[in-house]
């Protein structure tokens, strides 16, 4: 068996992989966070909070979704990884449909997983509280340094996935891929490609440091001055114009392509591309 053999077995073996949500990380500024996404056009969802001690929004887009995460000032419960975590893009998250399974084959790999974790929080659907519960498994961090990276099983997806969170002014329609900058690109690549492979739908990009002037310009000075991170976030489709005067109009560093809107969330360390 050669080498190109070796490899396409070796690749046949890796699982399929599917996005469930990519997290910005905003610590004690989630209010900040809050007011920029909803200023781009985007329906942001109600305040969330979670048992672990967390808060969230998200954006609700078809197939995984976006998740703005911090912590509250005045809660006596601190989920100390978010703390612990860099601010900005902090987290990619697989959907799976048994987190058990998840768990033990990333243990079967040699990777560290952290046993699996149920929690909830509330939802108001119809003037009602209900509970949107979910089960975890996330590798303890480290093991991928540009950011978090676990597992998400979503035993009430209905709670999530509503239609009226789904319909954004912006028009945008999905996530497509998420850059991720290392030092080795190419040594990345194949250690992500171990928890799985990506379909059509989602991506992920590898690139070294040296590439983002040429990408965004000087947006690339608002981007982690980190070794490796999660840096950018691309989305399919909306109304470039639209979000684009949006942007300038919250103050947002803006650089625009025949085909491509790339701008600047410098508070929060992250950068944002919208394409067709």
């Amino acid at each position: 068996m050669n080498r190109s053999d070796t490899q396409t077995h070796a690749l046949a073996d890796h699982p399929r992989a599917a996005l469930d949500h990519l997290v910005i990380n905003t610590h004690y500024d989630i209010d900040a966070a809050q007011t920029l996404f909803d200023g781009l056009g985007f329906t942001v969802t109600p305040r969330g909070y979670h048992t672990l001690g967390s808060v969230n929004h998200l954006v609700v887009l078809a197939g995984g979704y976006l998740e703005l995460i911090g912590q509250p000032r005045d809660s006596d419960k601190v989920r100390q990884e978010i703390l612990d975590s860099p601010v900005g893009i902090d987290g990619l998250v697989y959907a799976v449909d048994d987190i058990e399974a998840c768990h033990d084959r990333w243990l079967a790999l040699g990777l560290d997983a952290q046993p699996v974790q149920h929690f909830s929080r509330p939802v108001q659907v119809a003037d009602k509280s209900v509970d949107a519960r979910f089960s975890t498994a996330r590798l303890r961090p480290g093991q991928f340094a540009a950011g978090r990276v676990y597992a998400c099983r979503h035993l009430t997806p209905e709670l999530v996935w509503r239609p009226e969170w789904m319909a954004h002014a912006n028009g945008v329609r999905g996530i497509s891929s998420l850059l991720v900058v290392d030092k080795d690109p190419v040594q990345a690549a194949e250690s992500y490609a171990r928890l799985g492979l990506w379909g059509a739908d989602f991506a992920l990009e590898f690139a070294g440091a040296g590439s983002l002037p040429a990408r965004f310009g000087e947006l690339a000075a608002c981007a982690p001055q980190r070794d490796v991170r999660f840096t950018a976030i691309r989305f399919r489709g909306g109304d470039r114009g639209f979000i684009s005067a949006r942007a300038r109009a919250l103050g947002l560093p803006v650089r625009e392509d025949v085909d491509t809107l790339a701008l600047a969330l410098p508070a929060f360390r992250t950068l944002l591309e919208f394409a067709d």
